[in-house]
């Protein structure tokens, strides 16, 4: 069985968070097997790494790389809330909202960025659904918010 937080030292990812939400939202709620995070904006050290809109003044490869840093946010909180990422049995859904301009369409090259993450560290049980929504803005002017939903083993 792969170590999931080896896997991200191997890689040389980081886990920049966790950044938790303000109450009373809670970072991760595990219940039923399930494990579901808040949404996480692309923050390093606290601070926002992306802001502005896709299609405007953000272009889809920053969008994408604000998408990667926000899943690994996402593991961070994970990570938090079950002691470890080899708690993970596999990885369910990804739901990344994109500030944009109207009639930009390139929202799932965005997220991509959160997707790849995930399958490199988990292999196949990376492998997820996913949604990709375009909205008018995000939290604190954010261009990329990302959702993880996975399993959790016993």
């Amino acid at each position: 069985m792969p170590s999931y937080d080896a896997r991200v030292a191997e890689l040389g990812l980081t886990l920049y968070g966790p950044h938790p939400p303000h109450d009373p939202l809670d970072a991760v709620v595990v219940h039923g097997g399930v494990a579901r995070t808040s949404g996480q904006l692309p923050r390093i050290e606290g601070r926002l790494t992306c802001i502005g809109t896709l299609g405007v003044d953000v272009s889809v490869e920053e969008g994408s790389e604000a998408a990667r840093v926000c899943a690994l946010n996402a593991l961070s909180v994970l990570r938090q809330a079950l002691g470890t990422l080899d708690r993970i049995e596999r990885v369910l859904t990804v739901t990344g909202y994109v500030a944009c301009a109207p009639g930009f369409a390139e929202q799932p090259a965005v997220v991509d960025g959160a997707s790849r993450v995930l399958y490199e560290i988990f292999g196949d049980a990376g492998r997820h659904t996913r949604s990709a929504i375009g909205v008018a803005a995000l939290p604190r002017g954010g261009a990329v918010e990302v959702e993880v939903t996975v399993v959790v083993k016993g």
